[in-house]
């Protein structure tokens, strides 16, 4: 299994990313709710809130698929 220098592995680093950039898009893709919700264009407002849900779900699946991961290891002594 590679590593990254950090001494975590490869999968596991990119599902850390992947993890916290699908956040990190959620809640920008409010801030655009937000912002379609004021302009009133509630289809736009819509496809936002589309989008956040997919990233939101992303986010737990790449959460579960790290916990599966990290239980699988040996404890650290």
């Amino acid at each position: 299994m590679t590593t990254t220098q950090t001494g975590t592995s490869n999968a596991e680093y990119d599902l850390i990313s992947i993890l916290y950039h699908a956040l990190e898009g959620a809640t920008t893709y409010e801030s655009y709710c937000q912002d379609a919700e004021q302009q009133g264009d509630t289809e736009l407002q819509q496809f936002f809130q589309e989008v956040k849900e997919q990233s939101r779900q992303c986010a737990e699946r790449a959460k579960t698929l790290l916990a599966s991961r990290l239980a699988q290891q040996p404890a650290m002594r």
